[in-house]
C-alpha cells in the first residue's frame, strides 16, 4: 500500500465521526484478513532485525501502542500490517462502556488526536478469549491493565492482579496504566509512594505466578509525558529497586498549549499526535539518564515520520509503538521506520 492509496482511504474516513471510523476501520480490516484481501494489499515488509527487549524477541522494533485494539479482535490484521508486537486494552477485570459519547476527537490540522474514553472495552475474560482465537501473528502481544472506573484508588491493586492473573500465560508482557487522564484519579497512582506500594504488589505476584506455571511474563508500567525531573527522578528509583521489568514512556498529555485556539482543543481528555512529540522524547531521555540500560524503555508519543522514530531510539528507547502517527499515515510509515532503520 502507497501513501497516496493510504490517503485516499483515511481522508473518505475522516468524513465520518471519529469513533465510528475507528470501529468501521477495525471491521473492514478483520474482514479484509479472513478473506485474504489484506494479503494482497499489504505488499511485502521490509526486513527488519529482531530485538531483545524484556527478555523477549520482538520481530521487528515497531509495536501497536494501547488503545486502537481495545479488545484484541484485530491481531492478525494488525500484524499483516507489518507491526512487530500489538498491545491490546486497556483491559479491565470487568467490561465497562467507557465514558459517554463524543469522546473522540480529531485535530486534523494537527495531526492529532484528544480521547476520553474511560477504558470502554470488554472485560479480561473475553480480551483473553480474542487474542486465544488470533492464528497468523508470530509477533509480541502485550495487554495493557487498569481499574475499573468504580474501583476506588485504595482497592486498584485489586484489580490490577486481578487482570493480571487473568492474562497469564495468554500475554507475552503486560503493561500497567497508570497514565490515562480519562478515569479519574488514575494518574494520582504515578505519585512515587503510591508506584512503589503498587509495584511491590504486582512483583510479589508475578513471583508466585511464575512459581506455579512455570511462565515468565515482564511486568511494565506506562507513564504520562506530564511530570518534571524531580518525579522524573523519584520514579526512577522506584522502579529500579522495584524491579521494574520495563517502562512505556508516553501516555497522552493533559495540556492543551500545542493546540491552543484550534477546533476541539478546549475538550477533556488526552492529547495525542505530532504536538506530543517532543514532549515525550524529553521524557524518554529524562528517564534513561537515571535508568540507563537496566530498564528498557518503549518510547510511544507522536511518532509521525521514521525521523521521529529514530530520535525516540536515540533518547533511549529499545522498542516504539504508533498510534496517532498510524491513524494519520496508515501502513507507509511502519515501513518507512523499517526501511529507515536499515539504512542506519
Amino acid at each position: 500500500m502507497t501513501s497516496g492509496q493510504y490517503n485516499f482511504v483515511r481522508d473518505l474516513l475522516f468524513k465520518l465521526d471519529a469513533e465510528d471510523a475507528h470501529h468501521l476501520s477495525l471491521d473492514l480490516l478483520r474482514k479484509s484478513e479472513s478473506s485474504g484481501i489484506l494479503k494482497l494489499v499489504a505488499g511485502k515488509l521490509p526486513k527488519a532485525q529482531p530485538v531483545e527487549c524484556m527478555g523477549l524477541t520482538f520481530p521487528n522494533p515497531v509495536g501497536l501502542a494501547a488503545g486502537l485494539d481495545k479488545e484484541g479482535s484485530t491481531i492478525d490484521a494488525l500484524g499483516r500490517l507489518g507491526f512487530g508486537s500489538v498491545e491490546i486494552g486497556t483491559i479491565t477485570p470487568k467490561p465497562q462502556p467507557g465514558n459517554p459519547k463524543p469522546r473522540l476527537f480529531r485535530i486534523i490540522e494537527e495531526e492529532a488526536i484528544i480521547n476520553r474514553m474511560g477504558f470502554n472495552n470488554v472485560g479480561i475474560e473475553q480480551g483473553v478469549e480474542n487474542v486465544r482465537s488470533a492464528k497468523t501473528f508470530r509477533g509480541i502481544v502485550g495487554f495493557n491493565i487498569g481499574k475499573n472506573k468504580v474501583t476506588p484508588n485504595e482497592q486498584a491493586v485489586d484489580d490490577y492482579i486481578a487482570a493480571l492473573r487473568g492474562c497469564w500465560g495468554i500475554a507475552d508482557y503486560v503493561t500497567v496504566n497508570i497514565s490515562s487522564p480519562n478515569t479519574p484519579g488514575l494518574r494520582d497512582l504515578q505519585a512515587a509512594d503510591d508506584t512503589a506500594r503498587l509495584l511491590d504488589a504486582l512483583k510479589q505476584e508475578q513471583a508466585q505466578l511464575i512459581e506455579q506455571t512455570g511462565i515468565h511474563m515482564p511486568i511494565a508500567l506506562k507513564v504520562a509525558p506530564d511530570m518534571g525531573e524531580a518525579q522524573i527522578a523519584e520514579l526512577s528509583k522506584v522502579f529500579l529497586e522495584g524491579g521494574l521489568d520495563g517502562l512505556i514512556a508516553t501516555n497522552t498529555t493533559i495540556s492543551r498549549d500545542p493546540v491552543i485556539g484550534k477546533p476541539y482543543a478546549q475538550q477533556a481528555g488526552g492529547l495525542s499526535g505530532k504536538p506530543v512529540t517532543q514532549k515525550s522524547t524529553e521524557v524518554i531521555q529524562a528517564f534513561y539518564s537515571h535508568l540507563g540500560e537496566q530498564i528498557p524503555i518503549i518510547g510511544v508519543g507522536g511518532i509521525m515520520t521514521a525521523d521521529d522514530a529514530i530520535e525516540k531510539l536515540d533518547a533511549g528507547a529499545k522498542l516504539i509503538q504508533l498510534y496517532t502517527g498510524f491513524i494519520y499515515h496508515g501502513p507507509p510509515l511502519i515501513h518507512s521506520i523499517l526501511n529507515k532503520l536499515a539504512a542506519c
